[in-house]
């Protein structure tokens, strides 16, 4: 199995930017972002192949979040700008064997990490 660890998350005012980490422990085809508040559904941020780099994006993170190769091996990164309160949530790394067209939805992910905070406010 892939294990996933997250980092970078934390707190930050509006307007601000973050970049969160994702390593996991071996080669698996699509990695993703989620993001989760209290009493809501967790919604999916991004999502990446990571061979072919080809990326998926939630319509309300679009030009603001940008989901790329991390800097070490096995692992993804999620640059957050523009950062607003509306972004405050846990968020999660997840991995899949492959990448599903269409949206960045959970169901399709088998491997998940604890989840980092991100918290937006002034």
């Amino acid at each position: 199995q892939v294990q996933l660890v997250e980092t970078g998350g934390g707190s930050v005012q509006p307007g601000g930017s973050l970049r969160l980490s994702c390593a996991a422990s071996s080669y698996i085809g699509c990695m993703a972002w989620f993001r989760q508040v209290p009493g809501k559904e967790r919604e999916g941020v991004a999502s990446i192949t990571t061979t072919g780099g080809i990326r998926r994006y939630a319509d309300s993170v679009k030009g603001r979040f940008t989901i790329s190769q991390g800097d070490a091996l096995y692992s993804v990164s999620l640059k957050m700008n523009s950062l607003q309160p509306g972004d405050t949530a846990m968020y999660y790394c997840a991995a899949a064997t492959r990448c599903v067209l269409g949206k960045v939805d959970s169901g399709d992910f088998t491997f998940w990490g604890q989840g980092t905070q991100v918290t937006v406010s002034s």
